[in-house]
């Protein structure tokens, strides 16, 4: 007697999404990798607080030119997400080990706005790609992939601590890892939940985010974006300042935290997977930007009252949690109302926008740091998570809500 699966229910659909998060997680390694290895690049090139940014700053605007691209010319919609997957991961791995042979900032801040070009073709491909096995459960799969990919971005700091200053170990490791996953990755089969073909329309790059459901989707997701990559960006850094020990030693224990930090957030993916299947996405999506925002403004306080490293840490690891945890829901809700033929497109053209605002607010970082402090800098990142939630609480009383998480909102 066989035993056929419930309906929207696809057998193999676990196997798919281990193999799409793990490629996923191993593809987006060298997202940070230059941003782990700031100490010793900046020695190595003689590098300025303003340069060392750009090394960031060249990823994100690398993804935002490769997402409006992509968006435009509706790739993610016209060629198979696991090719592009493929693709995107081997371009990234060429790019990020040129960083061997580059020269000082202008070749090296080149091949990070290629690295991130070349990520724009894997992200809202494997999201695509995974929500074509998910029907049901679409948001606990869509937060392991997320989650895959906050691992995949804390591995540089995690390899920079056990490498020590030997910093071509972290280039030529995440770069074999990009290969890697991306051909982890074209071996997963299509899901029975294909979209329909989209035909060639630039035009619905932007059509996709005209509706207002849709806007205030990607206006929560912004402020999401807002706080999510500076704080990854920067927390390094910052923790680096907090230590304030012998050079090396302080370089490896920030290394360490920072990994432990970004790569709890894999954990917040998950849980913010159950919740929002079970709950609703808009209510999770609130509770961990409330969560999230919250934490910045309790570092804040924290450090002008001069608490302790490890209590600072604590706290840290707790936004780590939470600062994630809504970001795959984003990509469900934008997946769930949005036309089914464009849906790649418009996961893509929402990425784009968030990216190129993550270039914004990593820039200010340091701008802020060195005029105000950490404190007013964990003060200005919370304000993303409260427009956030103020588009996210408008989003859960329009008529597009039902059709949000089978009708949770």
């Amino acid at each position: 007697m066989s035993v056929t699966s419930p309906p929207h229910v696809a057998s193999g659909r676990w196997s798919a999404l281990a193999g799409l998060a793990t490629g996923l997680f191993f593809t987006m390694a060298p997202w940070f990798s230059a941003a782990a290895l700031l100490p010793q690049l900046r020695e190595l090139w003689t590098l300025t607080d303003v340069a060392s940014a750009w090394l960031t700053l060249a990823v994100q605007l690398g993804f935002v030119l490769g997402a409006v691209l992509s968006a435009a010319f509706n790739l993610a919609d016209r060629v198979t997400p696991q090719r592009l997957i493929l693709v995107g991961g081997l371009l990234a791995a060429a790019s990020n080990l040129g960083l061997l042979f580059a020269s000082g900032l202008g070749s090296a801040t080149l091949l990070r706005a290629l690295t991130g070009a070349a990520l724009a073709l894997v992200y809202p491909s494997a999201l695509k790609a995974m929500s074509a096995w998910f029907v049901t459960g679409r948001g606990v799969a869509l937060g392991v992939m997320v989650g895959g990919l906050t691992l995949g971005s804390a591995l540089p700091h995690l390899i920079n601590g056990f490498g020590g200053a030997n910093w071509r170990v972290v280039i030529v490791a995440t770069s074999v890892l990009a290969a890697l996953g991306g051909l982890i990755a074209v071996r997963v089969g299509e899901g029975p939940y294909r979209f329909p073909a989209a035909v060639f329309q630039p035009s619905q790059a932007w059509k996709m985010l005209s509706g207002r459901g849709m806007r205030l989707a990607t206006l929560g997701y912004l402020g999401h974006m807002w706080e999510l990559y500076a704080m990854w960006a920067w927390f390094a850094a910052f923790f680096s300042q907090v230590l304030a020990g012998p050079a090396d030693s302080e370089h490896r224990e920030a290394a360490f935290a920072t990994f432990a930090v970004i790569g709890i957030g894999a954990l917040g993916c998950v849980l913010g997977g159950v919740l929002g299947d079970r709950w609703g996405r808009t209510r999770l999506v609130i509770l961990a930007l409330a969560c999230s925002g919250g934490c910045a403004l309790v570092l804040s306080g924290l450090l002008l009252l001069g608490a302790s490293p490890m209590v600072l840490l604590a706290v840290s690891l707790i936004w780590g949690f939470w600062i994630i945890a809504d970001s795959a829901q984003f990509s469900a809700i934008t997946s769930e109302i949005s036309d089914s033929a464009y849906v790649g497109t418009a996961l893509t053209a929402q990425l784009g926008l968030g990216y190129t605002l993550t270039a914004v607010s990593i820039a200010l970082v340091p701008i802020l740091v060195r005029a105000s402090g950490w404190p007013a800098t964990f003060v200005l990142l919370a304000l993303g998570p409260v427009v956030g939630i103020f588009a996210l609480r408008l989003l859960s009383r329009l008529p597009e809500a039902t059709r949000i998480a089978g009708g949770r909102g």
